[in-house]
């Protein structure tokens, strides 16, 4: 498991996975053509050398040095800056949680799911027991006895 200096250092190493993940691109020029095919003007075009990648909790876990993503959990849960890579997984949530609204938002879900996220109403009791639940219940005997028949009965 990787041991970092100081909050500072751990907290630039994923600033630059981030910065890394977000590609690299430099200016071209390029020559406009008209609908004729006749080239005019110049204008700067983006062309990237590196393009970019989404964010991912494993992505970032191999860039800090950790040989697993459990390893990098456990860090999270009881490590010297675990507060630093509780804000880094919510940067990497986020990211995810902007593709839900795009049309096709599945693997967004899916990546959710698997940090955590839940679709069903926790105000459900039956989503919140466990699958084999067993509920037992004791019938206590109060008040008068019951009648055996018609005539028992005094009022």
């Amino acid at each position: 498991m990787p041991t970092f200096a100081s909050a500072t250092k751990l907290t630039t190493f994923i600033d630059d996975y981030f910065s890394w993940i977000a590609g690299s691109y430099h200016w071209e020029e390029a020559q406009a053509k008209t609908a004729k095919g006749s080239t005019t003007e110049t204008s700067k075009q983006k062309v990237w050398d590196r393009e970019p990648e989404p964010p991912t909790l494993t992505g970032l876990a191999l860039h800090l040095g950790f040989n697993s993503k459990e390893a990098f959990e456990e860090y999270e849960r009881e490590g010297r800056f675990a507060d630093i890579l509780k804000r880094a997984r919510l940067r990497i949530e986020a990211e995810y949680e902007k593709k839900l609204h795009f049309q096709s938002s599945t693997g967004a879900i899916f990546a959710l799911k698997s940090m955590g996220w839940t679709d069903k109403d926790p105000s459900k009791i039956e989503d919140l027991l466990p699958e084999n639940f067993l509920l037992k219940v004791e019938i206590l005997k109060t008040g008068p006895s019951t009648a055996s028949s018609e005539q028992a009965v005094h009022l």
